[in-house]
């Protein structure tokens, strides 16, 4: 029976380290989610927040999980999980939760580009906006993939 049990904690795929965190899924999906995550931010900053009380939201969730992804990324390429469970538990949490965070974001922005379109200054911003718009869509995207795809390893 020792070999059995001890089979089952070996099955169990280990917690990528170093440049192998780019080759697994679903930990490719941080960088990507930094990436998309950053442009919302600077489009966002590029309309100089033209409407703070829904575009301060946006601004919030994307600074703040972008940073938090960051610190993530470097946890995992510099080999901090030393394999434990627990990260996979921490990983799940905050990508799930972050997901929830950046779709409520995604919609706000959505509203502020509907918003830009007749009470905007110029053009530009309803530009900016639709760009920050999407990226936000797609952040939200990734971020759900990544929490969802935790479970099917």
């Amino acid at each position: 029976m020792a070999t059995v049990g001890s089979s089952t904690a070996s099955a169990q795929p280990a917690l990528p380290s170093g440049p192998a965190v780019f080759k697994t899924l679903p930990y490719a999906f941080i960088l990507p989610e930094i990436i998309c995550g950053t442009w919302v931010w600077i489009l966002v900053a590029a309309t100089s927040v033209f409407f703070p009380l829904l575009q301060g939201w946006v601004m919030y969730v994307s600074l703040t999980s972008c940073l938090i992804s960051l610190l993530l990324l470097l946890s995992y390429l510099l080999g901090f999980h030393r394999n434990s469970e627990n990260w996979k538990v921490l990983d799940s949490l905050y990508h799930g939760a972050t997901a929830i965070l950046y779709l409520s974001a995604a919609v706000l922005q959505a509203n502020a580009t509907i918003r830009s379109e007749t009470e905007g200054p110029s053009a530009l911003y309803y530009q900016l906006n639709s760009a920050a718009s999407f990226f936000a869509f797609l952040t939200a995207f990734l971020y759900i993939l990544h929490a969802f795809s935790i479970y099917y390893q």
